[in-house]
């Protein structure tokens, strides 16, 4: 049958060659069959698609639905709440908050409100008057020599290399003009990152980009050189991420070119790895007393850890590190396995780390049971879009919250998920020149700084109609979540929440195995 097919098709076509051949005006009719009749000939010599050798032709038909069901499922089949991995709600607010337009909706809500495992922000018949300036949080331990205020809302770590240059200018840009924080990624400290002058984290990886010795190892000279610079306020190292913790990353060669090859440290267009372990420790304890060698290399400023929480007995082992060595960093950021703007094997961004909220609690609790809450600020990063994305974060043991997708969102993201594929149809995510400069720096940069405004507005708002002007007085209380059609219990219940010290005196029965098997001079899970 596919053979008479394409035996038709090339008969119509060269018959329209033949008329052509009398007239040039019927090539109009010849070009347009013959082309087909060529394609046909072509899926039928191919050994590479059995669906081109069994449709030629027609098979392709196929390939194209394909490549464009991600915007056909996007713009006409899901719901507005249905989305993945952010929603068009979601995308809609944060959009209309960046161009400053009304994000108020009509009609109520389009949510199933009695569906499992739906939250609920607890309102108060108290209400109290929405701060008049957005409360910072107070960066730095007692042996921190430069604290840094932190806002509540900030830019996640996203690297110069993954994200186009005119991006990185204008998220920083949007900081400085927003007064709040911008994480450089590990990709290292670049021009981008500090021509606009906005406050940033510089996080360093296990590649040690920007800081890194010929053999890619820990430069303590010119980390110290670069952590003096006045813009850089924070420190962080990276112990593993969301997207896919416990493995490093690759970039290709192709896209090393010479202005990312200085910013890392890197060879010209050779392929850079990341390796998924850090060379400068290998135990809790090693951990702790690197962290505290970064403060001092850094001068006193800040200095923390980013992670993503599998074990919980492997950070109690920091935990008992922190104790004994009498040593603590001044934050920790936790990553939820939610995933962020890396892309990862499929396998790790399903499969590994523990969600944001658990991963929160986790950190919390440990830090509170073994009397370190109080010199350890926590950062939340995973999913953070919304004001009540904020207060959620922050009743369940954060002190700030950080984003990235949304900040790409704010820049003009329309979610293709095109990221690593240098195709970035925005100019985001993307080294590709031509694609870059359709984002325009001012504009986009005060889109940044809009949306960071009006979300930390937002969250004051929600905040205060539960009954709190101060972000310190959020309790488990206050977030409620429905287990069934008939059963909504509150953070307070749903989960163990430890009291100062709690560890130290005598762990509770759910907690005593791991703490008691946590060992600080190793990492056992």
């Amino acid at each position: 049958m596919r053979f008479l097919w394409v035996a038709l098709l090339w008969a119509v076509a060269a018959a329209a060659v033949v008329v052509a051949a009398l007239s040039p005006w019927w090539w109009f009719l010849a070009g347009p069959l013959l082309a087909p009749a060529v394609l046909a000939a072509a899926d039928l010599a191919q050994r590479r698609h059995s669906v081109l050798r069994n449709y030629p032709v027609l098979g392709h038909l196929r390939f194209l639905l394909e490549a464009i069901r991600p915007e056909v499922q996007q713009y006409f089949v899901e719901r507005n709440v249905d989305g993945r991995p952010f929603d068009r709600d979601t995308r809609s607010i944060v959009y209309q908050r960046a161009k400053g337009t009304d994000a108020e909706e009509p009609f109520g809500t389009e949510l199933d409100l009695y569906e499992p495992g739906r939250e609920f922000l607890v309102p108060s018949l108290a209400p109290v008057a929405v701060p008049d300036t957005a409360p910072r949080v107070r960066i730095g331990g007692p042996d921190c020599a430069q604290p840094y205020d932190m806002a509540l809302l900030n830019v996640s770590a996203m690297s110069f290399g993954s994200l186009s240059a005119n991006a990185v200018l204008a998220l920083n840009t949007g900081a400085e003009r927003g007064g709040f924080a911008h994480d450089t990624g590990e990709g290292g400290l670049s021009a981008y990152h500090l021509r606009p002058g906005g406050d940033l984290v510089w996080e360093i990886g296990t590649g040690y980009f920007g800081c890194r010795t010929p053999d890619g190892g820990f430069d303590p000279e010119q980390f110290a050189a670069k952590a003096a610079h006045p813009n850089v306020k924070c420190v962080s190292l990276k112990l593993g991420q969301g997207a896919k913790p416990g493995i490093g990353g690759v970039l290709p060669g192709a896209k090393v070119n010479a202005e990312i090859a200085e910013v890392r440290g890197v060879p010209q267009g050779e392929t850079v790895i990341s390796p998924p372990y850090h060379r400068v420790f290998r135990t809790p304890r090693e951990l702790v007393r690197f962290l505290a060698r970064m403060r001092e290399l850094a001068g006193g400023k800040p200095v923390g850890a980013k992670l993503c929480v599998g074990s919980r007995r492997q950070f109690l082992a920091v935990c008992k590190a922190m104790v004994e060595e009498g040593v603590t960093p001044d934050f920790l950021v936790v990553d939820g396995a939610e995933g962020g703007t890396g892309a990862a094997p499929m396998e790790f961004a399903d499969h590994m780390g523990l969600p944001l909220t658990e991963g929160l609690i986790t950190v919390h609790n440990a830090l509170v049971g073994t009397g370190l809450r109080d010199r350890i600020k926590v950062g939340a990063s995973g999913k953070v879009a919304t004001g009540s994305d904020l207060v959620k974060r922050l009743v369940q043991g954060a002190d700030y919250t950080n984003a990235a997708r949304a900040m790409m969102f704010a820049l003009g993201c329309i979610q293709a998920q095109r990221c690593h594929t240098n195709t970035c149809p925005v100019g985001v995510a993307t080294q590709d020149p031509r694609r870059a400069r359709a984002l325009h720096v001012p504009d986009k940069a005060e889109r940044v700084r809009r949306y960071q405004e009006a979300t930390v507005r937002s969250a004051l708002q929600l905040m205060a109609a539960m009954g709190v002007d101060d972000p310190a007085d959020l309790h488990p209380h206050l977030l409620n979540r429905r287990i069934d059609p008939q059963t909504v219990r509150s953070y307070a219940d749903l989960h163990q929440w430890l009291t100062p010290g709690q560890l130290l005196d005598r762990a509770p029965e759910e907690w005593a195995r791991d703490w008691d098997e946590a060992d600080p001079d190793r990492f056992t899970v």
